[in-house]
């Protein structure tokens, strides 16, 4: 078994670029012919213009609100598919309700080179813990499968004790699923006196992978490695054995924005994921997550050389109800345009006398009381609220991502 799915993964930064300077062009311009929605988005951008990451980081972000509005108009893709639903394989729905399509094409989720980095392959039995119902989380997997030629066991979801006879009498080598699940019946077969000693692999997603549970894996002899994965993308990023950051896929391209803005931040900064994919059948350009990560420096040390990212860090919508009044990203995002001296801010929500308070760290090097005072107006127009104003040096805030931070106490 090769140890690189193919050879997109070892390209050098050179080659990368060349090719996204062939790819981008040709999926926005498909995303203006066929896709109705993107089309409207994109309507004064010149394809053949934007051909690199940084040209794309001059496009309109489009956000999950947005395409749940457009669905409802025009089920059920709302004009963001490249292709009828009656030409696609499956029509998922995830909670929202969000419509997403599913094709049965090679590795059309790109989930097939999470699994070869894991080791899975020919002669590998997955145990696909992921549901089949509705959501489309159960084929990305299946899919991801059968482009590596392993064979798969439609286990889903609940139904514990038939899971672990069926993983000991099947002899699964491999497990896909929450982090957590996989536990459960490994549990459920020591109950039961059920060998499934041939269980060495697992690749996980949909829920935090922590430390001890990996570990607790690594001592029973398996290998789990999780995924960064949404039912409109597919896999986005992912873990390889170097388990040193996930590395991004080789047919999306990630930026990492500002939380409410489309402004790329700097490599390290905590920020959003915004994703653009190269699927032809579902061309979503410059897609907000909502998700929050950041870029890792530096490439895997198993040779694969694309972008590297921390993985989950938490979610970029922080709107939060102040005095009554929600505050959203992009109101700070206004605010910090309207100021070039400003670097960062942050909006903190307390609680004093069993009264909101709400106090806006700015990061500056202008830190005069005459700059105090025209900030507190504009903040006051902005987020449409009164608040106290803290002026603050370069590198105070942390760097979480965070743009709105709710320190209230609910206990």
């Amino acid at each position: 078994m090769s140890e690189y799915y193919d050879a997109l993964e070892t390209r050098s930064a050179d080659e990368r670029a060349a090719d996204i300077a062939r790819a981008l062009p040709r999926q926005i311009a498909n995303a203006k012919a066929n896709a109705p929605a993107m089309a409207a988005l994109l309507a004064d951008v010149d394809p053949d213009a934007i051909d690199s990451v940084e040209k794309l980081a001059a496009l309109p972000v489009l956000r999950k609100s947005e395409l749940v509005a457009r669905q409802k108009e025009a089920p059920p893709f709302g004009g963001f598919a490249a292709r009828p639903a009656t030409a696609m394989r499956h029509v998922f729905q995830s909670p929202g309700p969000i419509y997403e399509p599913g094709h049965d094409a090679r590795d059309w989720w790109r989930m097939g080179r999470f699994l070869h980095a894991a080791g899975i392959g020919p002669g590998d039995i997955v145990q696909n813990c992921f549901s089949y119902h509705l959501v489309p989380a159960g084929m990305i997997f299946e899919n991801g499968a059968a482009a590596v030629g392993a064979t798969v066991l439609p286990a889903g979801v609940g139904q514990t004790e038939l899971q672990a006879r069926a993983a000991a009498d099947v002899g699964v080598t491999a497990y896909a699923g929450t982090p957590d699940f996989l536990k459960i019946i490994l549990e459920k077969a020591d109950a039961l006196g059920l060998d499934l000693s041939r269980l060495t692999k697992a690749v996980v997603g949909g829920g935090a992978l922590f430390p001890s549970l990996r570990q607790e894996y690594a001592d029973r002899g398996i290998l789990c490695l999780q995924s960064y994965a949404t039912a409109d993308l597919g896999n986005i990023a992912y873990e390889s054995r170097a388990m040193e950051g996930m590395i991004v896929d080789e047919g999306v391209i990630v930026e990492i924005v500002r939380p409410g803005t489309g402004d790329p931040v700097p490599e390290g900064e905590v920020g959003e994921v915004v994703v653009t994919t190269l699927n032809p059948d579902y061309p979503l350009i410059r897609f907000a997550t909502g998700d929050l990560s950041a870029v890792l420096p530096g490439q895997s040390p198993c040779g694969r050389t694309n972008m590297r990212i921390k993985g989950w860090m938490g979610r970029a919508d922080q709107t939060t109800k102040i005095k009554g009044m929600f505050v959203r990203p992009e109101q700070v995002a206004e605010l910090v345009a309207r100021h070039p001296e400003i670097i960062r801010a942050r909006v903190v929500a307390t609680r004093e006398n069993e009264r909101d308070v709400m106090t806006v760290r700015i990061e500056t090097e202008r830190r005069t009381d005459d700059f105090a005072a025209q900030l507190a107006r504009s903040v006051n127009e902005t987020l449409k609220l009164s608040g106290a104003v803290e002026l603050v040096a370069p590198g105070t805030l942390p760097n979480d991502g965070k743009v709105i931070e709710d320190a209230r106490s609910y206990d």
